[in-house]
């Protein structure tokens, strides 16, 4: 467990130094504020409070981006050191790999989740400074879900790194995992649907394999507990599953499947050739 926690802090510090956070920061942080400039939190409709809409809006942004910052700079973990040759001076070291690999994953969760997780609070903290009303409860929820996301593609990010032979190839594999999870979504599966003629119980089952759309299902079922913004497709979750049963499901899956990931990546990158 020592050597675990000093990895995970030797990761973040080297994290936190880096060029890539302080972007990662300005832009997550940054929207947040260019929301609350916007006059969105000013806003109330449909009996909604303006911070409600504001974090809808946030989460719907950070659906998309979030999983791709995650995924090119986790992926730059095992692969940057295997190319580096850092690999041979850390099979000198006292430092079991189990330690290492796991130690490095909960750093970066650290260090990938913190700036989100600030801009979460400084809403709640300038809602209560306007006198606007904050959802709690709704808060609550879309932090978990944030957590959730972040894990599965750090987890798939991880795997990547521990496949890859180098940075390249790591970047670009996780760029396409990024952008084949984004165009697999509702729209391009109600196309197969009609062309198709597949059922629609088929297609949505298909759907909510991708965490992605799983999140963004989950984000729009907290806003609007019908659904009405979906359509037909709406009676398929609800009805198989219910408002907060798919609340639950959207949390608990993408974390089981980022931790199936970054297991599988530690099994390649423990039995792999690591000098």
């Amino acid at each position: 467990m020592k050597n675990l926690l000093l990895t995970a802090r030797l990761d973040m510090s080297e994290s936190l130094r880096s060029k890539w956070f302080s972007l990662y920061a300005i832009i997550f942080g940054g929207l947040i504020v260019v929301l609350f400039l916007s006059g969105v939190s000013d806003s109330r409709v449909m009996g909604f409070t303006g911070l409600s809409r504001l974090l809808l809006i946030y989460i719907q942004i950070c659906m998309a981006l979030l999983p791709v910052f995650i995924l090119l700079t986790t992926v730059r973990s095992v692969a940057g050191d295997r190319e580096a040759g850092v690999f041979e001076y850390l099979l000198s070291l006292p430092v079991p790999l189990s330690a290492w690999f796991w130690g490095k994953t909960f750093g970066r969760f650290a260090v990938v989740f913190l700036p989100v997780l600030g801009a979460m609070v400084l809403a709640a903290v300038w809602g209560m400074v306007k006198g606007i009303e904050v959802p709690w409860a709704s808060l609550g929820l879309y932090v978990a879900l944030l957590i959730s996301l972040a894990w599965c593609f750090l987890g798939i990010g991880m795997m990547i790194s521990s496949m890859a032979r180098s940075i390249d190839i790591a970047q670009g594999a996780a760029f396409l995992v990024w952008l084949l999870l984004l165009m697999f979504m509702d729209l391009i599966l109600l196309g197969l649907m009609v062309k198709a003629s597949w059922p629609p119980e088929i297609v949505i089952g298909i759907s909510l394999v991708n965490p992605m759309q799983v999140f963004r299902t989950a984000a729009l079922v907290l806003f609007d507990p019908a659904l009405m913004i979906m359509g037909p497709a709406a009676f398929v979750i609800l009805d198989n599953f219910g408002t907060e049963g798919f609340v639950s499901f959207a949390i608990v899956y993408p974390a089981v499947l980022g931790t199936i990931a970054a297991s599988l990546g530690y099994l390649i990158f423990r039995r792999g050739d690591l000098p």
